[in-house]
C-alpha cells in the first residue's frame, strides 16, 4: 500500500493498493460516515485489500469532512481532485475507473461519475474519466434525505443550511441521467439509509433512459462493507461485470 497526497491539507490523501499482476482496472473506494470527520478511510482498507486480491488496483480516498474543513464545497473539491490525481500515478492504466462508495461515500461515488455533466470549472472538466459507479446503500437523493432528517441532520450539516440551488450541483438525483452505468446494492434490513434511496434513484434513472440497476441483498447497512459477507461477494461480481 502506497500513500499519495493530492493536496496540502491533512485529509487530502489516498492509499493505492496494487494487485500482484496487471490490474483489471482501478476501483476508487470512498468511505462513508455521513460526511463526518470522526469516520475515516480506515473503513475502506478491508475493501481495498479484498479488491487487490481480486486483481483490481484500489484507490482508497480520504477527503475533508464536516468537522475538518469539509462539507460544501470542500468535500466535492477533494473527491474531484483525488480522482484526477490518478492521472499522475506512474504505471497505472486509467482506461477503466470505477467508483465504489458506501453510504455517504455512495453519494460521492455517483456524484463523481456524473461530474463531467457539470459545465466548466471547478468540477466539470475531469482529467480522469469515471467509467461506472457502484453505490453501496448510498445517499442518492440529498433533497429527500434533507427532508427526512437522515442521520440526524447530516445533510444539513454537510450542505450548510436549507435546500437551495446548490443541490442541482451536489445531488445525484438532480444529475440524472448519467452517461455511465450506475449499480446500486442495498441491504433489505438497512435502518440507517432507507432502501428507498436506491430504489427511487434507479427508478428515475431508468425512466430517463440511463443504465442503472439495483441489487437487494439480505442484511443491514454495514453488511455491505464486510469482506466476508455474501453482500460483498455480490459487489465484487457487479464490479467485474462493469469492468
Amino acid at each position: 500500500m502506497e500513500t499519495i497526497r493530492y493536496g496540502p491539507e491533512p485529509s487530502q490523501l489516498a492509499e493505492l493498493t496494487r494487485p500482484s499482476g496487471r490490474p483489471k482496472g482501478v476501483v476508487v473506494v470512498i468511505h462513508g460516515g455521513f460526511w463526518r470527520s470522526r469516520y475515516d478511510l480506515s473503513l475502506g482498507r478491508p475493501l481495498a485489500a479484498s479488491l487487490a486480491a481480486e486483481g483490481w488496483a484500489a484507490w482508497n480516498v480520504e477527503y475533508r469532512r464536516v468537522g475538518n474543513g469539509g462539507g460544501w464545497p470542500g468535500t466535492f473539491d477533494d473527491i474531484a481532485a483525488a480522482i484526477d490525481a490518478l492521472a499522475d500515478v506512474d504505471d497505472l492504466d486509467t482506461g477503466s475507473v470505477l467508483t465504489l462508495g458506501h453510504s455517504a461515500g455512495g453519494h460521492l461515488a455517483v456524484w463523481a461519475a456524473g461530474r463531467a455533466r457539470l459545465a466548466g470549472p471547478p468540477w466539470g472538466r475531469p482529467r480522469v474519466a469515471v467509467t461506472g459507479a457502484v453505490s453501496q446503500a448510498g445517499v442518492l437523493d440529498l433533497a429527500a434525505a434533507h427532508d427526512a432528517n437522515l442521520g440526524t441532520g447530516a445533510v444539513q450539516d454537510f450542505m450548510g443550511g436549507s435546500r437551495d440551488d446548490r443541490y442541482r450541483l451536489a445531488d445525484p438525483a438532480a444529475m440524472i441521467p448519467l452517461d455511465v452505468p450506475v449499480r446500486c446494492i442495498h441491504g433489505t434490513e438497512d435502518d440507517v439509509v432507507p432502501l428507498s434511496q436506491s430504489t427511487g434513484y434507479v427508478e428515475r434513472a431508468v425512466r430517463a433512459g440511463a443504465d442503472a440497476e439495483l441489487t437487494e441483498v439480505a442484511g443491514d447497512h454495514f453488511v455491505l462493507i464486510d469482506p466476508a459477507s455474501a453482500a460483498w461477494a455480490r459487489t465484487l461480481q457487479i464490479l467485474t461485470a462493469l469492468g
